[in-house]
């Protein structure tokens, strides 16, 4: 029988076997094709160049994200095959086969399996593109309409860069049977079973990962100026380092100290599965924190998804608090002003704000190129009331001060409070920092403080006072016909007077909404991800335990003590990386939320729900799926 016949016939009774696999691959490859597509999909016309700009940047980021994934999940899964095939293959060595024609057999059983998943991969992603979009417009508000549209290039891209590394692997499995003896092929399921590891190298990994972790969470959640990034950078790198050495060294440490104890170990039949479950740990700890790494990014993805969400609210919100807004060194102003508006338009409300323009040498080691402006407390107070705006900010003393900052979409700088500020060498101490738009648009383009009336009358003479006349129309669709007649307004007065017109219905920032709609994507898969390596994993483990269940069996052990058995196994599977992932969230998505300046405690607990409950289906599917290829159950 020739090899290729040979492999077609193994591939073809064993498909059953190799379903997860392929559907896992498939969905890859389906994710990465959708992804790709919109590069080069016109669904992105509707926004302008800087919009498809900034969206062209974020999928090629996610591309390569899923280019990684994918490098890393084909390797986990070519590994779980080899070790799986090796005792079945290694078998064809006494019907005289050699190392090179089993390696070319395992070859091109490989290959069948990756060309049916990348059939199905790339049939199931064009035929989703035009879904992929719609969701992805819908979810992010964007009206537009979807036609179906497959170009060759995403399907070529995403077919060869599979190919490539699939391929790689392939070659890797291919030396290594060549390489491999008889016994370790033989003996590939049965090496290193039930082997306790040393003790002083589990209590060290367990110290380390316990500290490593830990000073990742703290760096995450420090507070700071400009070494933010850094610290935050620094965290991600620790904390799966941390996790990694948790599962390779303090929860096997655990369970062998566990079985250690004689008393706990005979009671409740636990001395069926806790010697497995050190076995196990040992085997698949890297699996294991793989998955709470892959879930961890997916929480830290939804945290950011609606993190922008807010942050496009707020923007829209700045961009909305007034139409117009006309700065002038000239007082009295305001009726001018409004009646040529109330020309052409009905003004909802209108403000008036007086502040201090300063020369950045007052301000010390700050910005040189950058304007400061000063701003009194009841001045502002007044003017948030009229335009309906929060004012929850306490009456500012006169060694205080408070920054009325620009939105900005992430900040590394996430110490707002207890700062020191030096105006014309008197230290004042911020005691907040808030991002309200009391001064509207003009507050995203220079830097503003707030101080007691006192103090505004005190730094008065330092440099000139402005007028800032706001104002809101009820009709922002009608705003063209005042905007004209102001611009000839403040013409008339250039060298005293400039205009700020803004228009909420702007689509410079629409890609904003889109970016956290591919966050959603990018939750679902990680989600979907992680589920399946572990879903993966546990179904060709049950293949190994086979024997040692039907042995059991024999001996007397009842069906019902089994079960248990392989439930409290599952259990730990699944709860492990959760509980990890569970703690760790917590301080992913309160670095984010300091730096996006929003409250994400309420979806750090949803998505952690989400998985939850993602997590129960497959440990259910896993543990009805596990008993029957165990065969505790027919």
């Amino acid at each position: 029988m020739s090899t290729i016949k040979l492999a077609y016939l193994n591939f073809k009774q064993s498909m059953k076997h190799y379903i997860s696999l392929i559907v896992s691959l498939a969905f890859t490859i389906l994710i990465y094709l959708n992804f790709q597509n919109l590069l080069y999909s016109d669904a992105m016309g509707v926004l302008n160049d800087i919009n498809q700009h900034n969206l062209r940047v974020i999928v090629q980021s996610i591309s390569f994200v899923l280019g990684c994934f994918m490098f890393f999940f084909i390797w986990y899964s070519t590994n779980v095959f080899l070790s799986r095939r090796k005792k079945e293959i290694g078998i064809y060595i006494f019907m005289g086969l050699s190392n090179q024609r089993i390696g070319k057999l395992y070859m091109l059983e490989t290959i069948m399996i990756g060309v049916t998943a990348l059939i199905f991969g790339v049939g199931f992603g064009i035929i989703t593109t035009q879904l992929f979009q719609m969701i992805l417009m819908r979810i992010s508000e964007i009206s537009v309409k979807i036609h179906f549209q497959i170009s060759a290039a995403p399907i070529l891209v995403s077919i060869i860069l599979y190919a490539v590394i699939y391929m790689i692997f392939v070659f890797k499995g291919y030396i290594e049977i060549v390489r491999s003896s008889v016994l370790d092929m033989v003996s590939a399921s049965r090496q290193n079973e039930y082997v306790r590891q040393n003790g002083n190298i589990l209590l060290v990994k367990a110290i380390l990962g316990v500290c490593i972790l830990g000073i990742g969470y703290y760096l995450a959640i420090k507070e700071g100026g400009i070494e933010v990034f850094g610290n935050v950078l620094s965290a991600v790198v620790l904390v799966v380092i941390g996790v990694y050495m948790l599962f390779g060294g303090m929860i096997p440490l655990i369970f062998q100290k566990a079985a250690a104890r004689k008393k706990f170990l005979y009671q409740r039949q636990r001395n069926l599965w806790i010697n497995n479950m050190i076995f196990r740990i040992k085997k698949n700890y890297r699996t294991y924190a793989m998955v709470c790494v892959l879930m961890l990014c997916s929480v830290t993805a939804l945290a950011t998804s609606f993190a922008m969400k807010q942050r496009y609210d707020a923007i829209h919100h700045f961009r909305s608090t007034y139409t117009f807004q006309m700065i002038s060194v000239k007082d009295q102003m305001e009726d001018q002003i409004s009646d040529i508006i109330k020309k052409d338009n009905e003004i909802e409300y209108e403000t008036k704000i007086r502040m201090l323009n300063l020369d950045p040498s007052y301000f010390g080691e700050k910005d040189q190129d950058a304007s400061y402006g000063i701003l009194s407390y009841s001045q502002v107070k007044q003017a948030a009331k009229a335009a309906g705006l929060d004012f929850d900010i306490k009456k500012i003393d006169d060694q205080e001060i408070v920054q009325v900052s620009k939105l900005y979409l992430l900040s590394i700088i996430t110490e707002q409070t207890q700062k020191k500020v030096a105006i014309d060498g008197k230290k004042y101490l911020q005691v907040e920092k808030i991002s309200e738009p009391y001064l509207g648009s003009l507050q995203e383009q220079d830097y503003y403080y707030m101080v007691s009336d006192k103090e505004y009358k005190r730094l008065a003479s330092l440099g000139q006072e402005v007028y800032l006349y706001n104002y809101k129309i009820k009709d922002v669709q009608h705003m063209k016909a005042s905007q004209d007649e102001l611009l000839k307004f403040a013409a008339a007065h250039q060298n005293e007077m400039g205009l700020i017109v803004s228009d909420p219905n702007s689509s410079d920032i629409e890609w904003i909404k889109v970016m956290y709609s591919l966050c959603i994507f990018i939750f679902m898969v990680f989600i979907l991800a992680s589920g399946s390596i572990l879903f993966m994993k546990l179904y060709n483990d049950a293949f190994e335990e086979k024997e040692r269940y039907n042995v059991l069996g024999k001996i007397g052990i009842s069906e019902k003590v089994l079960k248990k058995s392989v439930r409290q196994e599952l259990r730990f599977a699944y709860a492990a990386p959760f509980l990890i992932m569970m703690v760790s969230s917590y301080f992913s998505v309160h670095a984010l939320a300091k730096m996006m300046q929003a409250d994400l405690l309420g979806i750090q607990i949803l998505s952690v729900a989400i998985i939850l409950v993602f997590f129960y289906l497959c440990y259910r599917i896993s543990f009805a799926i596990y008993l029957r290829n165990t065969g505790i159950v027919s």
